[in-house]
């Protein structure tokens, strides 16, 4: 805890940011310690004003890793030109709890307290930071609208005086089980985080499917979210369709007279199913997107299903070793040849 806030401490004082290696990747450049601004250009996101492709890696239990770790794990990162991670603010698991609000919505540290310090660090780097809620029950989930609600509250107010993170109202909100939330709760959260903080970036992420036109209606037009984070479907031929998906789906905004930016945050991982996606299918994955008008794109990661403890838990569990110890040899080759990609000059926002 004593680490934690010491952490938090330094973000007032001024760093030398880590090296940006692929300009179209890195954040606008900026002087050490100073503020970095997310915000939307159309189809496309923006750092400090210029427009940028959120490069990121998933770090789901990212409050429950040591100050070490978080600083060795952006280092690696930003070395390697990525700019976003994505943590979650309700996590719960192999017996782990770091969620930053309980099951009430309500304060809990030091957690909350870590997550602030996590987005201070990564605000001086340059570094953007997906904050993701979830529905369900028990420790890592909240219940229902009102605790939804105190949830959003308790993080909004918490984190307002960094605008270099975005909130994820509902993980994969669409999925017919304790995860679903429905299209007027998320109505009635996004109001919220307008009320609590005008200019805070949100989205709310839908689960395994591609976008159809009636989706991308009720999120943009009904609920009014900012951009659209669909996760995939995860199979072998994924990744040859990613490209085709995303002009589909930016076709499907232009008939809507809609523009947004398509945030590719969960894409397939290893340990999930029996497919096991090389670095190959995760760099053509990333090159569809890159190369058809995505503008973020996610390198997934999380804990083998199969195993009796979950090892490698990569994201899923970081209290005991940092997230580049815990990636296989394929994570690792993909983690080095994303920045050529991302590197290559965008196609027109459409």
């Amino acid at each position: 805890m004593r680490i934690w806030a010491a952490l938090f401490v330094l973000t007032t004082i001024c760093f030398a940011a880590a090296p940006a290696e692929a300009a179209a990747a890195g954040p606008a450049p900026t002087s050490p310690g100073a503020p970095t601004t997310l915000g939307i250009d159309g189809t496309r996101f923006t750092l400090n004003g210029r427009q940028t492709f959120l490069l990121g890696i998933s770090y789901y239990s990212g409050l429950g890793a040591s100050e070490e770790t978080v600083r060795q794990d952006l280092d690696d990162l930003t070395h390697r030109g990525f700019n976003w991670i994505r943590v979650w603010a309700t996590w719960d698991s192999f017996g782990r709890d770091v969620s930053a609000v309980d099951v009430q919505g309500r304060a809990r540290e030091p957690y909350l307290g870590r997550l602030k310090a996590l987005v201070a660090e990564c605000d001086r780097r340059g570094v953007v930071v997906d904050v993701t809620l979830a529905r369900g029950t028990g420790p890592g989930h909240i219940a229902d609208l009102a605790l939804h609600r105190h949830a959003i509250e308790t993080i909004v107010l918490a984190l307002k005086d960094h605008r270099n993170w975005y909130v994820d109202l509902a993980n994969e909100r669409d999925v017919g089980d304790a995860r679903f939330v429905s299209t007027d709760e998320l109505k009635t959260l996004r109001e919220d985080v307008r009320r609590l903080d005008p200019r805070r970036l949100v989205t709310a992420s839908t689960g395994g499917h591609d976008l159809t036109e009636a989706d991308i209606r009720d999120a943009l037009s009904a609920v009014g979210l900012d951009f659209l984070s669909p996760h995939r479907p995860r199979t072998p031929e994924s990744p040859a369709l990613t490209a085709e998906q995303t002009r589909k789906t930016l076709a499907l905004m232009r008939r809507l007279r809609l523009a947004a930016p398509i945030h590719y945050q969960e894409p397939f991982r290893r340990g999930y199913t029996r497919w096991q996606p090389t670095a190959n299918d995760f760099l053509a994955d990333l090159r569809g997107a890159v190369e058809a008008g995505a503008a973020g794109w996610c390198l997934h990661n999380g804990s083998e299903r199969g195993a009796e403890d979950g090892q490698p838990r990569r994201s899923f569990d970081l209290s005991e070793k940092r997230l580049f110890e815990q990636l296989d040899e394929e994570e690792r080759k993909a983690a080095e040849g994303v920045q050529p990609i991302v590197a290559t000059p965008p196609s027109p926002a459409r």
